[in-house]
């Protein structure tokens, strides 16, 4: 049997236990034993049982996973979203679709402490969208403007799925979390001027509001403070070399713990609440990072990345036409799963592919990111889309996506650049290297 087949019928099994609503993880440690075990022997294919989850519970790296998320959830119950969005609205509120840049500062600001796209997208629902919409903004406009500002997340660091990105391809984070400065405040740019461009065209969809008084302007500033204080710390210790990563994540989680506190808006039963949903998402990314590596171990062995190297080097592509195909592919799976499922199923048959084009791994997980991140609102399973929907369900899903349409024709452009342009996303990393 040939690897190519064998990788389709893993595969096929694969989407099959998914489709059955086996949970991915599991999926995938099922799929890698037994595939591994009709080459070899089962006892042989067992072993991956104990050596895989040693390799991932004993990898230090993967602390930074529970500190972020605990960052993220200290930081929701301080109530930070809240005086982000507020300070913001306080000093361009005025402005013609300021409420809409409010969104978009205030999404890529509260990403910073969150650990999630969705989670983003949720709380700036619960946020956002009543002034949005007693402010007169159109249905549309609003929805899209806080579905676009969740996809952010994933390429502001500190980004989980760059964590979980680094640790399946080993790959040093900091380098990750460099590159990825760039392409981040390109990505809010393209999102200001798409607001721009839609207030321009359709002045209807954003009036302009009252003008706020300059000491609610300040006060709202120093209300939000703390959020300025966590940032500049993380940020400031990370990228001047005095933390590593775990470390920033440590502090990052203390800073929002003691800020917590000092709120005083916790209570004992939301704040048990919390650190269960910290450690429930934990649990769950551990079982769908040892699942990926499981899962990669039974495609290395079948050698699937070297069959489909040398298929794709029959293809009169050039390399940026093969990757372009590769970026397509991950748009449909993006709308279908999670960013997190998508890129660990698909890296053991994506990267060697990658590196053999002469491509680096860094690029290519700032790429990964943001086409898995676009697959989220993208029609017809845009889960963000799908999740505003439910949380507002009296805008319909069809205004949703007609909001979000400049939204993801703006991330398409920084896609396309990115993809064109690698240097936009090495450029950083070789300079801090020097």
């Amino acid at each position: 049997m040939s690897p190519l087949l064998v990788g389709a019928l893993g595969l096929g099994a694969l989407f099959a236990l998914i489709l059955a609503q086996v949970p991915i993880g599991f999926a995938m440690i099922i799929v890698g034993v037994a595939g591994l075990a009709l080459q070899t022997s089962w006892s042989t294919a067992l072993t991956l049982l104990a050596t895989e989850p040693a390799a991932v519970l004993s990898n230090v790296d993967l602390a930074t996973v529970p500190l972020f998320l605990l960052m993220g959830t200290f930081a929701t119950m301080a109530g930070f979203s809240q005086d982000i969005y507020a300070a913001v609205t306080a000093f361009f509120g005025h402005r013609r679709g300021g409420l809409a840049y409010a969104t978009i500062s205030g999404s890529a600001a509260f990403g910073v402490m969150c650990g999630s796209s969705t989670a983003t997208a949720a709380t700036f629902t619960k946020v956002a969208l009543p002034q949005m919409l007693a402010g007169g903004y159109s249905p549309s406009f609003s929805a899209g403007t806080i579905a676009a500002g969740g996809t952010l997340k994933s390429l502001i660091p500190p980004s989980i799925v760059m964590v979980l990105y680094c640790i399946a391809t080993k790959t040093f984070i900091f380098d990750l979390f460099t590159a990825a400065i760039i392409p981040a405040l390109l990505a809010i740019a393209l999102n200001l001027a798409a607001i721009a461009l839609i207030v321009r065209l359709n002045p209807e969809a954003a009036p302009i509001s009252q003008r706020m008084p300059w000491p609610e302007r300040w006060a709202a500033l120093r209300k939000a403070s703390p959020v300025l204080v966590l940032i500049a710390g993380v940020f400031g210790g990370l990228y001047s070399g005095v933390f590593t990563v775990n470390e920033a994540a440590s502090v990052a989680a203390v800073l929002s713990f003691v800020f917590m506190l000092a709120r005083r808006r916790v209570t004992w039963s939301s704040f048990f609440s919390g650190l269960c949903e910290a450690a429930s998402a934990t649990a769950m990314l551990y079982i769908i990072l040892i699942g990926a590596f499981v899962f990669s171990y039974f495609v290395t062995f079948a050698r699937i990345p070297e069959a489909l190297v040398q298929a794709i080097n029959m293809l009169t592509l050039p390399p940026l036409g093969i990757v372009a195909l590769i970026l397509i592919a991950y748009l449909v799976l993006g709308a279908v799963f999670d960013e997190i499922s998508a890129m660990l199923i698909t890296l053991p048959f994506v990267l060697p592919v990658i590196v053999k084009l002469g491509y680096d791994p860094i690029w290519w997980g700032i790429l990964n990111v943001v086409v898995i991140e676009l697959g989220m609102i993208i029609p017809p399973i845009g889960v963000i889309v799908f999740l505003l929907h439910g949380l507002a369900p009296q805008i319909s899903i069809a205004t949703i996506y007609r909001g979000v349409t400049p939204f993801i024709i703006a991330d398409l452009v920084l896609l396309a650049a990115l993809a064109a342009f690698p240097a936009i996303s090495l450029w950083l990393p070789a300079l801090v290297a020097r």
